[in-house]
């Protein structure tokens, strides 16, 4: 990726040293995602006008292999960003990775001390588990909305009648 360097440009640059192992590690969850997102928009950004000019070489040399070779320096460009989008993607992802399992110990941890965080229903003031919520069970025509918009509808027809 060091070779392709040059055809960036100083903002470029600038963006792909933000890369640099010291300043990922500074970054935190939230950073890295926005890093992601800059370095993804740049990607896309270079490789849409790689292909681009690629492909508008293709009619005036009649081949593609000719066109491509003609933007090199675009092609450079996307090769680094993809490049480092992969090293973003990689490193968001470790970091995700260890939030989470950081979460699942804090949880379980919770739980073994008794101080779920869920309904208070769930267990009784001598430790035992109580009953539960018993859930009821309503039959549906298969979604809320349509269900609501029937019991509207009878109403609406009700109403016309009581008027008549």
């Amino acid at each position: 990726m060091e070779q392709y360097l040059w055809v960036l440009k100083s903002t470029e640059r600038d963006l792909i040293r933000e890369l640099e192992p010291e300043r990922l590690a500074l970054l935190d969850e939230d950073g890295l995602m926005e890093l992601h997102k800059r370095v993804r928009r740049a990607r896309n950004k270079h490789s849409k006008n790689y292909r681009r000019g690629a492909a508008s070489g293709v009619a005036e040399v009649g081949a593609r292999g000719t066109a491509a070779s003609k933007s090199d320096k675009s092609r450079a460009r996307a090769y680094v960003f993809e490049e480092a989008l992969s090293i973003v993607s990689g490193e968001l992802g470790r970091v995700a990775h260890d939030a989470a399992e950081a979460l699942k110990d804090e949880r379980l941890a919770r739980a073994r001390a008794g101080k779920s965080t869920g309904p208070e229903s769930a267990g009784t003031q001598d430790g035992t588990v109580g009953a539960g919520r018993v859930r009821s069970h309503s039959k549906t025509t298969g979604g809320v909305k349509r269900d609501a918009s029937s019991r509207a509808q009878g109403a609406k027809r009700q109403a016309k009648r009581d008027g008549r």
